[in-house]
């Protein structure tokens, strides 16, 4: 009785260091994010390319496919692709060049090419994506917090919902921590978020709860499709360089689906000069 009580002491006493470390990871790089978002221009553009870049890093590391050519060709096509999208003077032409250099770096891949080619097109849609809803200059700024801000409340409020009220799980064979208990919290909170936003005067009420309700839904998704990538090679964490949240990948896993989702859903509506004023103007 004795040792159980030591063991799930312990227990506990690691899940409040790994807490404080996510708290403590979150107060410094919640407010940098913020902060280069709202700077904008070519300092945005650096800050994803750079993010992007170090998802394609931890993408080939978990399918055990890193190579010092396919990293160098892989930052080459990011970065090409980020100040493309950011300086919108590049033709058809360019990026058929572009797709060409993912088809090759996944060609001389030593093994899993196909899932070489994926991890390409994921950072290099995370990159462009998040230019894309920054680019408008009236509503980007408000756009892009909109998104950030949906992710982390449905990241925090499905990390405190799933913690304290627990039950069945979401999907165990993918995540075996993520209960239904956590995914309606986030959900929940995403929604708060949303009300808050229209609250604001930044979108109408209706509108607002739905686009909110719909990244919330696609960033779980994404943080699914990131534990389901992990699961297939027998991987736990993308890499350990954000204190208790682990990589990048693990941190942004929300955020990509989200962003893209996004990114797609302005342009829809707003057409590539106007992805933001499509997200909040209805």
């Amino acid at each position: 009785m004795n040792e159980s009580k030591a063991t799930s002491a312990d227990a506990a006493g690691r899940e409040g260091h790994n807490l404080l470390l996510r708290i403590g990871a979150a107060l410094v790089l919640a407010p940098l994010a913020i902060a280069v978002a709202y700077a904008g221009g070519w300092l945005w553009v650096v800050f994803v390319t750079l993010a992007a870049i170090g998802l394609y890093a931890e993408w080939l590391t978990i399918i055990a496919a890193r190579t010092a050519v396919s990293m160098l060709a892989g930052t080459v096509v990011i970065v090409a692709a980020g100040w493309i999208e950011f300086d919108q003077t590049a033709s058809g032409y360019v990026f058929a060049a572009l797709a060409a250099i993912v088809v090759s770096i996944a060609l001389t891949a030593p093994n899993h090419h196909g899932w070489v080619a994926l991890g390409a097109c994921y950072a290099l849609a995370a990159s462009m994506a998040s230019i894309a809803v920054r680019l408008d200059q009236a509503f980007g700024f408000t756009a892009l917090m909109l998104v950030l801000l949906v992710v982390w409340a449905t990241d925090i409020g499905g990390y405190f919902a799933g913690r304290h009220i627990g039950g069945p799980k979401l999907w165990q064979r993918v995540s075996p921590k993520k209960t239904w208990a956590g995914s309606i919290g986030g959900f929940a909170a995403s929604l708060v978020v949303a009300a808050g936003f229209a609250a604001l005067g930044l979108g109408k009420v209706l509108p607002m709860l739905a686009l909110g309700a719909l990244l919330s839904i696609v960033a779980q998704l994404g943080d699914l499709f990131e534990s389901a990538v992990k699961r297939r090679f027998g991987v736990k964490d993308s890499s350990q360089i954000i204190p208790g949240h682990g990589g990048l990948l693990d941190r942004l896993d929300g955020f990509v689906a989200a962003v893209v989702f996004a990114a797609i859903f302005g342009f829809l509506r707003g057409g590539a000069d106007g992805v933001g004023r499509g997200l909040m103007v209805w």
